[in-house]
C-alpha cells in the first residue's frame, strides 16, 4: 500500500481502537513521539510495534525529540539526561567536544533503537546571534557556524553509528529568530549575504545528511511573504540550490501559531512550496483528518 507524505502523533501512551482505524486507513509514512506517549521502556516497544503493526510496514520511521537539556522526551527514572548541546562545547572546547556529543548521541541512539525508534530529530544546526529568542539558546552547540559544523557532524555520526538516523533542523536557520515559532511567526532581517556566511554554513557543510526539517521563519530578504515552509522561493533557491541539501525534507509542526490558516492550507502550502514530508505532532484527529486531506502519496522507497 502506498504511505502519505505524513509523520504524525498519538494521543497517549498506548495506541486506542480509534487511533489504529484511522492510521490503518491512513497510511502516514511515519510517526513521532513525545513525552505524553512515553512511561516505561516495555510500554514504549509496545507502542512503537503497535504503530508499525497499523500501518502493515516494520520498517515505518518513528522520530523523537531527542536532543539533549530542554528537549528530550525520553528521561530518568528509565533513561539518562543527557546534556544541552552547548554544554559538550563547554566541557571539551572546539577540539574535544565533538567527541563528547559524538559520545552522548552514540548513547542516545541505543536508549531509542532499544524501544523501536529510528529517527532522532537533530542534530541542531541553528546559530544563535546576540539578542535572538531563546528559543535555541543552549540547543545549539555554538555561536560560531564551524563550530555548529564540526558538533553537528559528530552528533548526526554518533546517531547513525546507533542505528539511529539524525534529521537536521531547522533548515536554513533558526538561530536569528526574534520569537518562539511555536507561538508566533519570527521574521528575519538579515541580508542574503550575512544568511549565506552565518546562517546556511552548518548546514550546507551537512547537506549529505538524509533528513532536513524546515524552518518556521520568515526571511523577508528571501521571501518577505512567506516562512521557510511554506517558500517555494526559499526551498528551490536555497534549501535545495545554495545549501545544496537533496535528502527528504520534513516541516517542522505544521500545528506550530507561527503558521497561519487552517491545517489542510497549512499543508498544501508547504506541499506546494516542495517539502518531502508534512509533520503533524499533537495527535489531534481532526487536525490530522484535515493535513491527511491535503497530504500526497510519498514516492520513492521507504527506509
Amino acid at each position: 500500500m502506498t504511505s502519505l507524505a505524513l509523520i504524525l502523533g498519538c494521543a497517549g501512551p498506548t495506541l486506542s481502537a480509534d487511533e489504529a482505524a484511522f492510521f490503518r486507513e491512513a497510511q502516514p509514512w511515519g510517526f513521532i513521539l513525545f513525552k505524553r506517549n512515553i512511561e516505561s521502556p516495555e510500554q514504549v516497544r509496545a507502542l512503537t510495534a503497535a504503530l508499525r503493526e497499523t500501518i502493515g510496514r516494520a520498517d515505518a520511521p518513528i522520530l523523537i525529540d531527542q536532543e539533549g537539556g530542554r528537549v528530550q522526551r525520553m528521561t530518568r527514572p528509565h533513561w539518562n539526561a543527557y546534556p544541552a548541546g552547548r554544554t559538550y562545547l563547554r566541557a571539551g572546547g572546539p577540539e574535544n567536544g565533538p567527541a563528547l556529543a559524538h559520545l552522548g548521541a552514540r548513547l542516545m541512539a541505543h536508549d531509542l533503537a532499544s524501544v523501536g525508534i529510528n529517527v532522532d530529530c537533530a542534530p541542531v544546526l541553528d546559530v544563535p546571534v546576540p539578542g535572538a529568542h531563546d528559543v535555541i539558546g543552549d540547543r545549539a552547540y555554538g555561536t560560531e557556524p564551524a563550530v555548529v559544523a564540526a558538533f553537528g557532524r559528530a552528533v548526526a555520526e554518533g546517531l547513525m553509528a546507533g542505528g539511529v538516523l539524525p534529521v537536521m533542523k531547522h533548515v536554513p536557520g533558526h538561530g536569528r529568530a526574534g520569537a518562539d515559532s511555536h507561538h508566533a511567526l519570527p521574521v528575519v532581517e538579515a541580508t542574503p549575504g550575512e544568511l549565506d556566511a552565518h546562517d546556511f554554513q552548518p548546514f550546507r557543510a551537512l547537506a549529505d545528511l538524509p533528513m532536513a526539517m524546515s524552518a518556521h521563519v520568515v526571511f523577508r530578504a528571501l521571501d518577505p511573504d512567506n516562512p521557510a515552509t511554506t517558500s517555494a522561493t526559499v526551498i528551490r533557491e536555497i534549501v535545495r540550490g545554495r545549501i545544496g541539501f537533496d535528502g527528504l525534507l520534513m516541516t517542522d509542526d505544521l500545528s506550530m501559531n507561527a503558521l497561519a490558516g487552517g491545517f489542510r492550507d497549512r499543508a498544501a502550502a508547504a506541499f506546494r512550496a516542495g517539502c518531502d514530508v508534512g509533520l503533524h505532532c499533537n495527535g489531534v484527529r481532526a487536525e490530522m483528518e484535515e493535513v491527511v486531506a491535503a497530504a500526497p502519496s510519498l514516492a520513492g522507497e521507504a527506509l
